[in-house]
């Protein structure tokens, strides 16, 4: 790799990295815009916003060749409250050797301190936390060997629209809509007490995201689940949505019964969500 440099990323820059970002685009994300990865570079993110407002600003860096072809990009900064390093994100065509050096570089510029990879989600993404570790293989096994260890957070889905299998509409429930950080809020009240809820978010290119749905376990049993599912659904489809996608944390500690996320993998399974790919996120 001695032929290739590794310099600040400039203005000029840009379509090379959103190549670099597309040919990791996964299924069910909308392609990165210009604007997106403004904000990315600026360290802002609609998502994890807080998480990322405790960092310094970030560094972004290109590996190039001697003509100067862009051939990866990663992005690391440090969190000036405890001295941690996070290496946010990184994309080099899954490259082998790139991603190791792109890495190694990282680790360089960040010293020696504790280093976390792929812990927020990124502008350049909706929603994804973590390293999607099957369409990302040469960049999990460049953390692995330079001493990552990885963490099996969440479960990444995504059903066309509209579902099926669900109650449609389940004309027992009587929802509450609310505007939302994150995009829209419904919500089911009884007897004046919240007893289920789901987020979703707007359209984003065709693509709505749902991002979160509990019920109480007071009221759990009743199918509350399924019908505010099939509810948030219909309003994503109304909304322009022609896809949905979802996050599950299914890494519930045993007996941790508050967090246990089997009904809601059975119900998205049923609703004919697919799984796209397992996010890790790392540590060194």
């Amino acid at each position: 790799m001695s032929h290739l440099s590794v310099r600040p990323c400039a203005p000029g820059d840009a379509p090379a990295v959103l190549d670099l970002i597309a040919a990791d685009l996964l299924p069910g994300q909308p392609p990165t815009t210009p604007a997106m990865l403004t904000e990315a570079l600026a360290g802002r993110s609609p998502v994890d916003s807080g998480w990322w407002a405790e960092l310094a600003a970030p560094v972004t860096e290109v590996i190039h060749d001697v003509a100067g072809t862009v051939l990866g990009v990663v992005s690391s900064a440090i969190r000036p409250g405890d001295g941690a390093g996070f290496l946010l994100w990184l994309h080099c065509r899954e490259d082998p050797p790139l991603a190791e050096a792109l890495i190694a570089h990282a680790l360089d510029r960040l010293g020696a301190r504790t280093v976390y990879a792929f812990e927020f989600a990124s502008a350049l993404t909706l929603g994804l936390e973590g390293l999607p570790v099957r369409h990302r293989p040469a960049t999990r096994r460049a953390l692995r060997d330079a001493g990552f260890t990885g963490r099996d957070l969440w479960r990444y889905m995504r059903a066309p629209l509209p579902v099926g299998g669900l109650p449609h509409p389940a004309a027992h429930l009587t929802l509450h809509g609310s505007e939302h950080p994150r995009g829209v809020s419904l919500e089911v009240w009884e007897d004046g007490v919240l007893v289920a809820e789901a987020t979703v978010g707007r359209p984003v290119a065709g693509i709505g995201v749902l991002w979160w749905i509990g019920v109480v376990p007071s009221a759990r049993g009743r199918g509350l689940g399924a019908g505010l599912l099939g509810r948030a659904m219909d309003l994503l489809a109304r909304l322009g949505a022609r896809e949905a996608i979802l996050y599950v944390d299914d890494d519930a500690p045993p007996g941790g019964a508050e967090r246990d996320r089997g009904a809601a993998n059975a119900l998205y399974d049923r609703a004919g969500f697919t799984e796209v790919d397992r996010l890790h996120s790392f540590s060194r």
